[in-house]
């Protein structure tokens, strides 16, 4: 009666088999079909079940009976329910009930069985595969002419028969990838980023703590909680005393227009916790389940506990690189349950203007209006004044050992509500397997909203208990660290007050429960003469290299970015390449579709840091003939066709990237002039350094070469520049109005 897609139909699923199945089907009369409702299955639901979902809550009458369901439930419980456990299990199993009573569950059916094959692997290319090895045992056998003619013409045929399966199986692939575009966008780049990462082998076995290679469910599942709750539960941490909470002004009651703002900003499609409950849920309820809601984080606001579902994580291993059998190489990610995270984000909105203030300016991470920008622009602004001054820089970029993972709880308890905190366990889901339950007394838990406001609060502490030093001296400031998260950057003008400095970082970090890894954390000096810098921590020495890789982008000791530009073409090239033959080339998919991921992956992937490049000649060059090196297959043509790159990028309506990089620069420029003092990057960038210039031409520093574009661009003058940009209206006007270079791709 309705004609649907059979992944579409099938709603149970058993991946080690590749079994699908329709097997919560209900079967109805003829007579009843005007009654029945034509829908699908949801793919993808991750609910720790075999099940899929059904996809109805979209639908706003589908909604009205799921929030009828609700507040039926919501009439039935007791005005004074008492404890929070209670009031939370009513909550959510009223909540699963509903959606389930509203939206059903589909079901499915056999499906091929055994061991899944290549989708081009059809009966066809069996029965032409079969005939070869036969006429080929044919030929072995027999050795006449005839036989190894007719092994010859099997082989042919077979060839022909497997590549037009191919072609076929990708032309398939592309109809799907375009219709996905149209219609259902995030199944669209889930694909995209599938093919990015090329293919994933997943380890069956693992190693145990002895070195012993497991192979059984239990025993990995066994191995898996062993080693995460080793590593959440590190026994070198030390014992910090809890300092008592000041008293602040957010002890009023949680609103419901508090948790309506935070339930609309949630993003559907994600990953769901202990509780199965998912963002459509939510974003789902009406008033009368808000409220409901509100009630459930009241409750948990007064009573200073959460239910245990809220404090209780679901631990997903994502492999990282190097042996696929040992879990070290694997980072551990935790589901948390999503109305858990809705009331952490009401706190997490309470406490940042309190926490916002007090931290230094050199941290950066986890901060409204800074990012990796303001440090990236700030280190290269000191490395290029302090070489054009011939004044050193000793840098060492340090390294903590799973820092997020081993943040003593103890001080945390000024920001931390402890009713997140005290009851955290977890467990280990592999595939479809759980672990046993086990406590978790040490970590911020990650994917929590109060995480990062809790981390940079407990780096700061460290940061200014480890400061006394003078640092590098630009100008009028002496900068010792830079900070975001827990990439952290210490500077010193020798190696001794460096190793003074790095001495104190790590004292504080062995009190606070951390270490500093001596295999990743690296010293680099920034000289015009050759000198050494041995740095040791705990009697290790840490290397001295030439080049570091600083929050993505490479810094060098010579203080040049020339290679830098270079990097992230190879980059971008190695992102079409992964991406070549099932997308760029392919002519079932849309030129517009084509050209979505060109500016959201190759674009951005490409120009990574373009706010600091000095554009030359040369790196325009570059620019342009890695920019076209994609639009020309996305139009179908090659160099050997002699067309104009201005003629393809305007055909295609896209606009040049060198524009977009220049207008960039410019935005950084205006943003720069327009930092309130105080603000680090602002101040290193009014900055005059030190020193005397030594002999010879100096390199262009990048103000004079963002100056003279705005006067060339813009027909702003030097002096006239702090005037203009700092009208923020007027600026970003002149920078929408900007227009190509002539004769510029």
């Amino acid at each position: 009666m309705f004609k649907h897609k059979g992944a579409h139909q099938y709603t149970w699923y058993q991946d080690t088999l590749g079994r699908r199945s329709m097997i919560d089907l209900v079967v109805m009369s003829s007579d009843l079909r005007p009654h029945v409702l034509d829908t699908r299955v949801k793919r993808g639901a991750e609910l720790s079940t075999d099940h899929y979902l059904v996809e109805r809550l979209a639908d706003p009458s589908v909604r009205g009976v799921f929030n009828s369901h609700l507040r039926e439930s919501f009439n039935r419980i007791p005005r004074e329910v008492g404890d929070i456990e209670s009031e939370w299990t009513m909550f959510s199993s009223s909540i699963v009930d509903a959606a389930i009573r509203s939206c059903g569950r589909k079901v499915s059916g056999a499906g091929r069985g055994g061991n899944p094959q290549t989708q081009w692997w059809t009966l066809e290319v069996r029965d032409a595969v079969k005939l070869k090895k036969e006429s080929y045992r044919a030929w072995l056998a027999r050795g006449t002419p005839e036989a190894a003619e007719a092994y010859r013409q099997a082989k042919r045929t077979t060839a022909v028969v497997v590549s037009e399966a191919k072609t076929r199986i990708w032309e398939e692939f592309g109809e799907a990838m375009e219709k996905d575009y149209r219609t259902a966008s995030g199944k669209f780049w889930q694909t995209i980023r599938r093919l990015r990462r090329g293919k994933q082998l997943s380890a069956n076995t693992v190693y145990s703590g002895g070195g012993e290679l497991l192979a059984s469910t239990r025993d990995i599942v066994g191995q898996w909680k062993e080693y995460f709750e080793d590593l959440l539960n590190p026994t070198d941490t030390s014992s910090v005393e809890e300092p008592e909470a000041e008293d602040s002004e957010v002890d009023s009651f949680i609103t419901q227009a508090e948790v309506t703002e935070v339930v609309q900003q949630l993003l559907g499609g994600k990953a769901l916790g202990v509780d199965e409950i998912c963002p459509e849920y939510l974003k789902s309820l009406d008033v009368v389940g808000l409220s409901w809601l509100t009630h459930l984080c009241n409750i948990a606001w007064r009573s200073g506990t959460v239910p245990l579902d809220w404090a209780t994580g679901v631990v997903i291993p994502l492999f990282k690189k190097g042996d696929r059998r040992a879990c070290c190489n694997y980072r551990g990610i935790t589901l948390l349950s999503l109305p858990g995270k809705v009331y952490s984000r009401v706190l997490e909105r309470r406490v940042r203007p309190l926490v916002e203030p007090r931290i230094q300016e050199e941290q950066c991470g986890f901060r409204p209006s800074r990012g990796t920008l303001d440090q990236l622009y700030t280190l290269h602004r000191v490395l290029e004044g302090s070489w054009e001054f011939a004044q050193p820089v000793h840098m060492c970029f340090v390294d903590l050992e799973k820092a997020f993972d081993r943040v003593p709880r103890g001080i945390l308890w000024e920001v931390l509500w402890e009713s997140l905190y005290n009851r955290s366990r977890s467990l280990v889901r592999i595939a479809s397997c759980k672990s046993d339950l086990f406590p978790v007394h040490v970590v911020l838990r990650q994917g929590c909203p109060l995480s990062p406001v809790l981390f940079i609060v407990f780096m700061d502490r460290i940061s200014r208990r480890s400061q006394g030093l003078e640092g590098v001296r630009f100008g009028d400031h002496r900068i010792s660290s830079l900070i975001f998260a827990d990439d952290v950057v210490l500077l010193a003008p020798s190696s001794l007050d460096l190793q003074h400095a790095l001495g104190c970082f790590a004292a504080e970090c062995e009190a606070a429960g951390m270490r500093v890894s001596t295999s990743k954390s690296e010293a680099m000096v920034l000289n015009r003469k050759k000198v050494a810098c041995t740095l040791q921590v705990g009697g290790e020495v840490l290397p001295q290299v030439e080049e570091f890789k600083y929050l993505g982008v490479l810094f060098k000791s010579e203080g040049r970015m020339d290679l830098e530009i270079d990097r992230w073409i190879g980059a971008a090239a190695a992102v079409m390449r992964s991406m070549y033959r099932s997308v760029v080339v392919k002519k079932e998919l849309s030129q517009k579709a084509k050209l979505s991921i060109y500016q959201s992956i190759y674009v951005p992937t490409l120009t990574y840091g373009h706010e600091l490049w000095v554009m030359t000649k040369r790196v325009r060059s570059q620019i342009q003939a890695a920019k076209m090196s994609f639009l020309r297959r996305v139009a179908g043509r090659s160099l050997r066709d002699r067309v104009r790159s201005s003629v393809t990028w305007e055909e295609l309506g896209v606009e040049p990237l060198l524009l977009h990089i220049e207008r960039g620069q410019l935005r950084w420029l205006g943003h720069l002039f327009r930092m309130p003092p105080g603000r680090l990057p602002g101040e290193v960038f009014r900055a005059c350094p030190t020193g005397k210039r030594p002999r010879g031409r100096p390199r262009t520093r990048w103000r004079d070469y963002v100056s003279r574009l705005a006067w060339e661009r813009l027909g702003v003058p030097k002096e006239k520049l702090e005037e203009v940009s700092g009208e923020r209206e007027v600026w970003a006007s002149l920078l929408r109005l900007l227009p190509p270079r002539p004769g510029s791709g």
